[in-house]
This record gives C-alpha cells, structure tokens and sequence, in this order.
C-alpha cells in the first residue's frame, strides 16, 4: 500500500516538476557561447516545434521510472529474506550492503530509460538535422542504430556509485532508527507503566489513611 502511494504521489509531482527538467537538461547540452537563462531556454522550447508540450518531454519515461523505488525496495526485503532469513536486526555493514546492491540491480534496470529520457529533452542531434524525438522508444532505437546497445546504459557507473552511497547509507539509518525508536517506545512505556503504578500506589496509600477515619 506504501509503495502504491508513492508510486502515485511520484507521478503526480513529475507533473509538475518535468518542465524544469526539460529546461535544465537543455541548459546542460547547450553549446558553448550559447548559454541562455532559464526563461530564454524556456521560451526556446515553446518557440520549437514541439510547442508547449515540449516542456513536458520525456513525461512517460519520468512515469515509468517511478518504479525504481519499488524495485530498490522489493530487492531489499528479497536479498534480505536471501541472505540473512529470520535475521529480525541488521548490523549496519548488512544493511548498507543490501541497500547498494538492490539500488543498483535497479539502477541497472532502468538505465535505458533515465539514457532515453535525457534524449528526448536535449537538443537533437546533428544527424537528426534538428529533427526532435518524440518518444522515448524512438530515442532508444536511435541510440541502438548509432551506438550500439551498450550506448543504453552510459553513465551507469556514475549513477551506480550514486544511488550505492545514497542507498546504502539510507538503509543503514533506516535500521538503526527502527531500533532507535523500538527502544524509545519500549522506555516511554515502561516509564508510562512505572508512574501508574506510583499514582496507584499513592491512591492505596490514602485510602488506608482515611478508611480507619471513616470507621470510626
């Protein structure tokens, strides 16, 4: 259920924030001597061909790698079953290794995509005459017929070194603030238990002060 809402929650802020993508990644690839701020390169886009939806290129990429997530996720509670089963805590090597390994299984997976979808909002290339791409299965087949079908996952080391440092240690924290706050609850408790038991204490204590009185 999680992972469904973030899943949605996800594709809803893609919405939103793929313009500023588009823009950035155009910034990035411009030419040199040709650098222009956000709004001049905003306005390139919509003057293009493609129009207004231009600022929305690479959309169906951006939604489908909303999985990667999911996939780091499942990975991890699936090495984990694999590797350490009925483990019920993680000594924090454990953890960091499983949360590197299952993002970059999904890194791997979804490389195309993140390749296809940096196409779909850079400048065309030079063989293309300044023809733009309009879908992301177009940019992969050209890359494939260019390149080759390795060119799909450039950059993988560097978005593997990436998400193994920030995953890792993401996972690490995460096991030790469960821990943490296991712990904590367990202390609240007992300190909950400890002052009722005090008050009725009090209360038994008072009572046996004032029946004699009442006796009488």
């Amino acid at each position: 259920m999680e992972l469904s809402l973030g899943a949605v929650a996800g594709a809803v802020a893609q919405v939103f924030t793929i313009p500023v993508s588009v823009i950035t990644t155009r910034q990035q690839t411009q030419p040199k001597g040709g650098k222009r701020g956000l709004l001049d390169t905003g306005r390139e886009v919509v003057h293009s061909e493609d129009g207004w939806p231009g600022l929305w290129l690479g959309l169906k990429a951006s939604l489908v790698l909303v999985v990667n997530p999911a996939i780091t996720y499942g990975a991890y509670q699936r090495f984990r079953g694999l590797l350490y089963p009925g483990k019920a805590s993680l000594r924090p090597w454990e953890s960091f290794f499983l949360g590197a390994a299952s993002k970059a299984l999904a890194t791997i997976l979804t490389q195309p995509l993140i390749v296809a979808k940096v196409g779909l909002q850079s400048r065309p290339p030079p063989a293309r005459q300044g023809k733009p791409f309009k879908s992301f299965s177009e940019v992969m087949s050209y890359i494939v017929e260019h390149e080759g079908p390795l060119a799909l996952f450039k950059g993988l080391a560097p978005q593997i070194t990436k998400g193994i440092l920030v995953q890792g240690l993401l996972m690490m924290t995460k096991e030790r603030m469960e821990i943490l706050f296991i712990v904590l609850f367990a202390y609240l408790r007992k300190l909950r238990d400890t002052k009722l038991q005090q008050a009725a204490n009090a209360a038994t204590a008072r009572a046996r002060e004032v029946l004699p009185v009442v006796v009488k």
